[in-house]
């Protein structure tokens, strides 16, 4: 097919997938500007490839009854998560349901890669399994960490992987299906800005902060995450809230990660590092002053880091997720205060600040939508019969 036919097969793919409610063939041909035949004759092809599925045609007055078309249930993507204290494998297809999950709990700190990478690869065969007769067209992989375009983890300070190839890792361990591997707050903001796979979500531009032992950032524009030059962009975590502050495992220190982490908050409320964000929600909403403190510690912290991300981009809304989405609420006050204070433009548009919401496993989720995202802009690339 030319070129020409490739772009009209994605826009109406692209159509039938942001619609708000499943169109017929007649809708895509409004919604792209084409004749109803060429509509349909694109339709078919996509319903032949299983990108769209047919419905119970229903009647519109007068005429023929439409056939609604949702996305293509029988087409999937596997997602992956190496985090710092679980391995999560999904399997999500292109109306955005998750067919399968598998999540094994473990403290990865200072882990083996190869082993690890390994029982992940195990987790994944387990997930396929449990989607049988579903047509898998890739994988995606989350990695807490600064990830190459070439697929090198360059540097996970909480994993503690360094220079590791994952891909090449990986490939052999997965067979056809070798992850693309991304940075997991990044794959986990796809999830926030688009509500399932090239259905767009309520807000396109956004920052949003991941993680569980430290923090992840991805600053979202128009709807994508600013990966930068490198790919290496949105590690707010690791920008300095004060210089003289306490040593970072990244080597640098005052960190944001060592006020609003998940252990950092439990040692500086009293707690053992391992107690978790919800002991110190739970202690601060009883009153305790050190989880108190600790609370508005992060906040203050987060203000501060926040606010040069906004200065800088121009980002309007604030997406507190992971470990931080336990505190919400408890964050919101002073980190309001702290953003309209700092923030150049707050008193003419403050930035709106919101807790994600309970999404399980995001960033898997997300890796799954990425490999989605790039079916749907490449449909002959990999699903039409015969190829």
């Amino acid at each position: 097919m030319p070129a020409a036919g490739t772009r009209s097969l994605v826009r109406v793919l692209r159509a039938a997938l942001a619609a708000p409610s499943p169109p017929s063939r007649a809708d895509l041909a409004t919604a792209v500007g084409t004749t109803r035949a060429t509509a349909s004759r694109l339709a078919d092809e996509l319903v032949a490839a299983g990108l769209l599925d047919e419905t119970t045609p229903t009647s519109r007055g007068r005429g023929r009854p439409g056939t609604p078309l949702l996305p293509g249930a029988g087409v999937a993507a596997l997602g992956l998560q190496v985090d710092v204290d679980r391995l999560v494998a999904l399997v999500v297809d292109l109306r955005g349901a998750v067919r399968a999950q598998e999540v094994l709990e473990a403290d990865l700190r200072g882990s083996r890669p190869r082993p690890t990478l390994l029982r992940l690869s195990r987790l994944a065969t387990r997930a396929l399994r449990q989607a049988p007769g579903v047509r898998v067209v890739g994988a995606g992989l989350a990695l807490p960490g600064i990830v190459g375009a070439d697929g090198v983890l360059l540097r996970s300070p909480n994993l503690g992987w360094t220079d590791l190839p994952v891909r090449d890792l990986v490939a052999p361990l997965t067979g056809p299906l070798a992850p693309v591997p991304g940075n997991e707050a990044d794959l986990a903001a796809a999830t926030l800005s688009s509500l399932a796979p090239g259905r767009p979500g309520r807000h396109r531009d956004l920052v949003y902060l991941s993680g569980s032992t430290g923090i992840g950032g991805s600053v979202v524009l128009d709807g994508r995450p600013v990966r930068g030059r490198h790919g290496w962009a949105g590690e707010v975590g690791h920008v300095t809230v004060d210089p003289s502050g306490p040593d970072c495992p990244c080597g640098s220190t005052g960190c944001l990660e060592q006020y609003a982490g998940a252990r950092a908050l439990a040692r500086a409320a009293g707690l053992d590092e391992h107690a978790g964000t919800a002991v110190v929600a739970a202690r601060a909403r009883a009153g305790d002053p050190e989880a108190d403190a600790a609370v508005e510690r992060a906040a203050h912290g987060l203000g501060v880091a926040l606010a040069a991300v906004v200065n800088l981009l121009d980002v309007p809304v604030v997406v507190l997720g992971g470990h931080l989405r336990e505190l919400g609420e408890l964050l919101r006050p002073t980190l309001e205060a702290t953003l309209a204070r700092r923030v150049l433009s707050a008193a003419w548009s403050p930035p709106l600040v919101e807790v994600a919401p309970d999404t399980p496993h995001p960033a898997a989720l997300g890796a799954a939508y990425g490999v989605l995202d790039r079916l749907v802009a490449d449909p002959l690339g990999a699903a039409l019969p015969g190829r």
